[in-house]
């Protein structure tokens, strides 16, 4: 497993690369002035939009703005300092990205980790329940419920959430984190409501497949009790695709988020991302994304990982 880790680990080299450079072309090569857009209607001389300009390397061609963004070639007096060196670069405000990240990223990483807590419990025990119970009441109540949940887009299920159980009913706050953990929880409901449907179906339709297999029906025919046979044999085998989604999920949780942060007024890092490319704060958007990436990589490596422990067949060397 450590040579496969290690592998995995350089994979990692140009991917994290070429994501940056899609990223950072995205980004810099869409048309116009940010520097003119900074200011608006505002009449600005024209020196000072060059000094900017110059600031921010606007002028060097796109490949050497790359190059000194990441830290490739040298930055005028300051030498190599960019991303490989730990630098997320500036705002066109002067504001360091690695100040915004600092103070938006918790919000976000709570409220992501709390809808992948729910989904994943909720989910992965719906989906078993709906399993071991085909054709019954409770099948049917699961396979409804996460329709609804799906057919029902988020922004409107969020809103409605909103209104009745916060405001008119007060069971929660409506708005900001004024109100410590409470804020957190009906965000978290919300945004955990749609992966937690597609979590339960995929549980569901995994252990139903693998009920079926040989080796169930050997392990029943021994005599192992029926829990034993559910939990050692089925449900093990079966949650190698609900951990993939898991670990998929998570990286969209992060950088998802826009939506339910900005119906719920919460200063997280995907409302940053939202109001940076507003904003045509690019240095802010490249930069965050781009530990969203790195995030996202190391998460789909621990998946990998995983599998092994889940499936003691599943071999790395």
């Amino acid at each position: 497993m450590g040579r496969y880790a290690a592998r995995r680990l350089l994979q990692l080299i140009p991917v994290f690369l070429g994501a940056t450079l899609l990223l950072y072309a995205m980004v810099f090569m869409i048309p116009g002035d940010p520097i003119r857009a900074l200011f608006g209607e505002r009449q600005v001389a024209e020196a000072t939009v060059e000094q900017l300009r110059d600031r921010y390397n606007l002028n060097d061609p796109f490949l050497v703005q790359y190059g000194k963004y990441m830290g490739f070639l040298p930055d005028g007096e300051d030498g190599f300092s960019g991303l490989l060196q730990g630098d997320l670069g500036e705002d066109f405000r002067g504001r360091a990205v690695s100040d915004i990240v600092t103070q938006r990223f918790p919000p976000t990483v709570r409220l992501a980790a709390g809808a992948m807590l729910v989904q994943a419990v909720v989910g992965i025990l719906a989906g078993i329940l709906a399993a071991i119970r085909r054709n019954s009441f409770w099948d049917s109540l699961v396979l409804v419920s996460t329709t609804l949940l799906v057919a029902v887009p988020l922004f409107v299920a969020e809103s409605v959430a909103q209104l009745v159980f916060g405001l008119r009913l007060g069971w929660f706050p409506i708005a900001g984190l004024n109100d410590g953990a409470m804020s957190y929880v009906l965000p978290i409901l919300m945004l955990a409501s749609i992966s937690l449907a597609y979590t339960a179906r995929l549980t569901r339709t995994s252990m139903v497949e693998n009920s079926r297999a040989d080796y169930v029906r050997t392990a029943r025919a021994k005599g192992l009790k029926s829990p034993r046979v559910i939990g050692r044999h089925v449900l093990r085998n079966s949650l190698i695709p609900v951990v993939t989604f898991l670990g998929v999920d998570f990286g969209g949780l992060l950088g998802g988020a826009i939506i339910t942060e900005t119906i719920f007024n919460i200063p997280g890092i995907g409302r940053a991302v939202f109001e940076a490319v507003t904003q045509r704060e690019g240095a802010v958007v490249v930069g965050i994304v781009t530990l969203l990436v790195v995030i996202y990589l190391v998460v789909n490596l621990v998946v990998d990982l995983l599998y092994g422990v889940l499936d003691p067949r599943i071999r790395y060397e």
